[in-house]
């Protein structure tokens, strides 16, 4: 931390994939983390705006993984609101939505209004589970009651009614099946859709999970690396002796 090799101004200039992996048992450094991505947004959006007219030429995109276990960044709430009208976005990933409350209190549900699609992959935590419920609505259905009476003259009867009910009750989105999700998306009704099959991707050959020799060893490419540096600035040296 000494000195900066990472060049967060220069992410929204051109495709650049930028990886933070922090330990999930240990967060006495998350806040590190937390700093990370308060300086990013900040110096996007300042870029954008003295730079590129109030847009980046390249959107970047933060998949905040875990998002509950990074810490809490500053004033997030109000980032959140600001930093897509500079072609940066946040997805953030929660085991549930009980995880943002606990963390950024009232702002939570400001924080979650303003992500404009929500997908929901199965679950069971009471919050998340009575709020898409509420989100999805009701549906019309037809009620049929019949009754009949036995004496010694019988007589039928029939009532027709038209009910609301919960288009998925809480029961219904616990037991969802695994490979089913719900996306909700601004201004259109909700999709009950299958969940996208990774294994028809065209690149999922060249995951790990397809063959395990393309698994990216961090350590190995450091080392790589730091090699590369020694040589060019031996060469650099080298130049300078004979100027």
């Amino acid at each position: 931390m000494e000195y900066d090799e990472m060049g967060l101004d220069t992410i929204g200039d051109k495709k650049t994939a930028l990886f933070i992996i922090i330990s999930d048992t240990d967060d006495t450094f998350n806040f590190v983390v937390a700093m990370m991505y308060t300086q990013l947004f900040n110096l996007l959006c300042d870029k954008a705006d003295d730079v590129y007219g109030g847009r980046l030429p390249v959107h970047v995109r933060c998949l905040l993984d875990e998002f509950s276990n990074i810490g809490q960044i500053p004033k997030f709430e109000k980032l959140i609101a600001t930093i897509r009208s500079r072609e940066i976005s946040a997805s953030i990933i929660l085991q549930a939505k009980s995880q943002l409350k606990a963390i950024y209190k009232d702002n939570a549900d400001t924080i979650s209004g303003n992500c404009d699609s929500e997908l929901f992959l199965g679950g069971k935590e009471g919050t998340t589970i009575k709020e898409l419920s509420e989100n999805l609505g009701k549906e019309t259905i037809d009620l049929y009651n019949t009754s009949e009476t036995r004496s010694n003259q019988k007589s039928f009867g029939l009532n027709y009614q038209k009910l609301g009910k919960e288009l998925m009750s809480r029961d219904e989105l616990k037991v969802m099946d695994g490979g089913k999700c719900i996306l909700e998306i601004r201004g259109a009704r909700p999709f009950y859709s299958d969940k996208f099959d990774i294994t028809k991707h065209k690149n999922y050959k060249l995951l790990s999970d397809y063959n395990k020799k393309n698994t990216f060893d961090i350590e190995k490419y450091l080392k790589r690396r730091d090699k590369v540096n020694l040589k060019e600035e031996m060469r650099v040296k080298v130049v300078e002796v004979d100027r």
